[in-house]
């Protein structure tokens, strides 16, 4: 077991590292920043688009990828990093690009369909083998002695995603019994043993660390987990309410202007909503909206009821400053721990 956890997470870092280069000199470049658990994703997706573009235009094209927690990463764009597409996990990641950097138009989600979010997840649970602390649901969570790891709200939209899957189970259960659902989330934080500072740092204190009894994340990453890990070492508990998780994209305008690959930066996002890149997707075990894909893939997820941020939190500005600004909901909460 220790010498395939190795084998998993150095292959991991080797992803991190790695930059997409043909051993020729490539006609176009692009640079995809994206967030930190979507490294071997797109390390698939770049060769499935590299041979498309090729055979649409004749140009060879060299795709580099940065990866960190999705907010870094705007960050990061806003600050200099001349990135000519964003894929990230969460909108407001993407907003603060036209807010506060001005690098793309307040309009920017309805220049691709599904709101620019060509794929879709919801959050689920990783339990160890033959789940011993009998986890079905979010209630199972708050039970004596079970320990939880999850990515921080804090640092993380993935610990977001996170948050606002359990206040929507709350809300689900508890109506308008705000006493409640604040006593079921305050438990919930107090049993996580580590917050991680984002999705890939949690599954490598879960996996590799050998810490809690359940990791919380995305639905993908804990379905790609017990794919690499078929031994039965892991299991996965999709609760019975989630959160709709979008991954939304973009150009960043005013650098695909500077750099000259707006043709090109369009033409890797459009391509995402493909049916061969769909299937892609859905072979990491994300949702997707093309219906020949979804058919193929229904035993693969099963049908939950998928909460929106409006319906949760009224709307991701709410959402921010209501629960993870400083003093928020999500302070008042830990403060309670």
């Amino acid at each position: 077991m220790a010498r395939i956890m190795k084998k998993f997470f150095r292959g991991v870092a080797l992803a991190a590292l790695v930059t997409v280069q043909p051993a020729w000199a490539a006609d176009r470049e692009l640079l995809n920043t994206s967030y930190d658990i979507a490294r071997e994703l797109f390390a698939a997706y770049n060769e499935q688009f590299q041979t498309y573009w090729q055979e649409k235009t004749g140009e060879t094209v060299t795709i580099k990828q940065s990866h960190a927690g999705s907010s870094k990463q705007a960050q990061a764009i806003i600050q200099g990093l001349k990135a000519d597409v964003a894929t990230f996990n969460q909108v407001t990641d993407i907003d603060i690009l036209h807010s506060r950097g001005h690098l793309i138009p307040e309009d920017w989600a309805k220049r691709l369909p599904n709101n620019s979010s060509p794929y879709y997840s919801t959050m689920a649970f990783l339990v160890r083998k033959g789940n011993p602390k009998h986890i079905d649901n979010w209630d199972d969570l708050v039970r004596d002695g079970v320990e939880l790891v999850m990515p921080n709200p804090k640092t993380s939209g993935n610990g977001r995603y996170t948050y606002l899957a359990a206040l929507g189970y709350a809300q689900d259960r508890f109506g308008d019994d705000q006493d409640a659902i604040d006593t079921f989330m305050a438990d919930l934080l107090r049993h996580v043993k580590v917050f991680d500072s984002g999705g890939r740092g949690a599954t490598t204190t879960f996996i590799e660390r050998g810490i809690g009894d359940v990791l919380l994340t995305f639905e993908s990453e804990v379905l790609n987990l017990a794919d690499r890990f078929d031994n039965g070492e892991y299991q996965v508990v999709t609760p019975k309410v989630s959160f709709l998780a979008e991954f939304p994209v973009t150009w960043i305008d005013e650098y695909v202007k500077q750099n000259g690959t707006e043709d090109l930066a369009k033409a890797y996002l459009e391509h995402l909503y493909s049916e061969e890149a769909q299937r892609l997707l859905a072979s990491f075990n994300y949702r997707v909206h093309d219906a020949t894909v979804q058919a193929e893939t229904r035993d693969r997820f099963p049908e939950i009821k998928l909460k929106s941020i409006e319906e949760i939190a009224g709307g991701w500005e709410n959402a921010m400053k209501t629960h993870f600004a400083s003093g928020g909901k999500l302070d008042q909460l830990q403060r309670r721990r």
